[in-house]
């Protein structure tokens, strides 16, 4: 992925010392670059590893649906907070991932302490238990559940080719 990138780069810079125009613009750049992404995605194959701007939109993807689980979350607990008739029924409970690697796990615990309502209290030593703590776990639990398999998707794009 570096390489092509890099790679694009080049393409870039050469699109602006190949133009007949005496200072470096913008634009030229930027046009450059797009001539290098398209170059790069019809000679991806060759590079033996999958085009890099797919890596860069599941990077966008899981930042988009963490702001979103992020908005949800935060509404169902002000939810719970502001109602005064609400009964919290606080709990632990454990959820066995399918993420391997010590940054995909750390990525996953990370993003569900950032949720509201969840936090991440333990990692098993093998990495494949997390002990989660919900503020209500009648309410919180199908939410987190559902959350923690969008992460691990979106994660596994992101990481693994």
């Amino acid at each position: 992925m570096p390489v092509q990138f890099l790679l694009n780069l080049l393409i870039a810079i050469l699109w602006v010392f190949l133009k007949d125009e005496d200072t470096f613009e913008v634009p030229t750049f930027v046009a450059g670059f797009l001539i290098g992404i398209v170059i790069i995605f019809l000679m991806h194959r060759f590079f033996g590893t999958p085009f890099y701007l797919k890596r860069a939109f599941s990077m966008l993807k899981l930042l988009w649906i963490f702001n979103y689980e992020l908005m949800t979350s935060s509404i169902l607990i002000m939810k719970q907070i502001l109602i005064p008739s609400a009964t919290f029924e606080p709990g632990i409970f454990s959820y066995e991932t399918k993420l391997k690697s010590d940054w995909e796990v750390t990525a996953l615990a990370l993003l569900l302490m950032l949720t509201p309502g969840s936090v991440v209290l333990r990692i098993s030593p093998e990495g494949n238990v997390f002990y989660i703590h919900a503020m209500d776990v009648k309410d919180t639990k199908p939410m987190v559940l559902k959350s923690i398999q969008l992460y691990e998707k979106v994660i596994l794009e992101v990481t693994r080719p």
